[in-house]
């Protein structure tokens, strides 16, 4: 008798559960929480040029040559570890190299992207340090989405490319994309050659 009345018990929570309407979740994107722009100076001794970077974020030396050393000594990584992407700094000089091969390495490189890319947008800029050069903004799933170089034209020259250490997907990597590029607009604004 104890059986039949916990087997029926069990019948009536059963169909009693089973009543409720399914409701699909969408896919989504984990919530990124950002941190407060905030800057520091990066001015390191020998280096031919200064700006200001993000508090989160870290500069680091090019290692990307292994055991051998870089082409330039000035190349660096500001690496953002909370986001796992870098913006990867090289620097050339004017002189050793020509300013027209130099810029158009700058867009070829860019330009490598559009395999990928939905758009590729240019923007001219003059900052009032007198620092100028190109912003590339490249739509689509482009390993980069952000781009630039900057120069004075007579002397030095400076290309730097946000990449992430993940499989592009413009729509999960736009708002952090968007975020970054605030701090890299913020780094050409303060950006000065010595």
């Amino acid at each position: 008798m104890k059986t039949l009345f916990i087997f029926y018990i069990g019948l009536i929570v059963l169909l009693i559960a089973c009543n409720s309407t399914y409701t699909p979740k969408r896919k989504g994107y984990f919530k990124i929480d950002f941190p407060k722009h905030e800057y520091r100076l990066f001015d390191q001794p020998g280096y031919p040029y200064t700006f200001e970077y993000p508090v989160y974020a870290n500069v680091i030396k090019d290692t990307t040559f292994f055991e051998d050393k870089p082409e330039n000594p000035y190349w660096i990584n500001i690496d953002f570890p909370r986001f796992n992407g870098k913006i990867y700094i090289s620097y050339k000089e004017i002189g050793k190299n020509e300013l027209n091969k130099l810029v158009n390495d700058a867009y070829n490189m860019t330009y490598k992207h559009s395999t990928r890319a939905t758009e590729i947008v240019d923007s001219t800029m003059r900052t009032a340090t007198g620092v100028s050069g190109v912003f590339f903004t490249v739509g689509g799933n482009a390993a980069t989405n952000k781009q630039f170089f900057v120069t004075d034209s007579t002397r030095h020259f400076l290309r730097g490319a946000l990449y992430f250490d993940a499989s592009p997907n413009e729509d999960s990597l736009s708002v952090v994309n968007n975020f970054l590029q605030e701090d890299m607009k913020h780094l050409i604004n303060t950006f000065r050659w010595r």
